[in-house]
């Protein structure tokens, strides 16, 4: 249990993860979460310590726990916080323009250093609070490149029934295996070869949503 020391600068707790605080608070909670993305990209999530994110920030430990409790509550936050920005998915003009340069920003975030992308997702095994919290903001951030779907078929480059999220996670996956799994050195070409071969398979119907029910089975002898 946190201890709650007198004079403390304290800040009222959060009663849900998307509230938007104001004034005073909006900036401690920005230092906070500034500091915990310091923190997370210089020690990993093993090194990460509520003492460590408070000292960074420049507030009072107490502040830090009575508002996020723990560094799974700090994690939680600041992908809370991720998916209430503007991002938007490119838009390049066909199919395979927007997958490559949804690519591409892919790999800057899995490459760059400090290695705070490949650092959170780490986390996320490891923080049951962090895991809700990134497969949130990943369901926010695919349910947004729908669009490039949507433009897709506005092109006739793909079929009106085409499932979109599972051409988005074909087109994708190719980037984390390679850089996150394998551990592979960037690859320039891997982020346009991954979206080639998405929509190639796109146009051959492999991510055509079935109507439903059950295959035909055959008649018995």
């Amino acid at each position: 249990m946190a201890p709650a020391d007198p004079g403390a600068d304290d800040v009222p707790p959060s009663p849900t993860p998307h509230r938007r605080p104001g004034g005073r608070s909006a900036r401690v909670r920005r230092q906070v979460l500034d500091a915990l993305l310091a923190e997370l990209g210089e020690h990993g999530y093993d090194g990460l310590t509520t003492d460590g994110v408070a000292a960074r920030a420049g507030v009072h430990r107490t502040t830090v726990y009575r508002r996020w409790g723990d560094v799974g509550g700090l994690l939680a936050d600041f992908l809370d916080a991720a998916a209430d920005d503007g991002w938007q998915p490119p838009d390049t003009g066909s199919l395979v323009g927007d997958l490559t340069a949804l690519n591409e920003e892919i790999q800057t975030g899995l490459t760059s250093q400090p290695p705070v992308m490949t650092a959170l997702i780490a986390a996320s095994f490891r923080s049951e609070r962090a895991a809700r919290a990134q497969q949130r903001l990943w369901e926010d951030r695919y349910a947004r490149c729908e669009t490039i779907g949507r433009r897709a078929v506005s092109r006739g480059e793909l079929a009106p029934h085409a499932d979109v999220l599972q051409l988005l996670l074909a087109a994708t996956a190719p980037l984390y295996h390679h850089l996150v799994l394998l551990h592979g050195a960037p690859d320039p070409q891997l982020p346009g070869r991954a979206a080639r071969t998405a929509a190639l398979a796109a146009s051959a119907g492999a991510f055509t949503e079935e109507a439903g029910g059950s295959s035909p089975t055959p008649d018995g002898d």
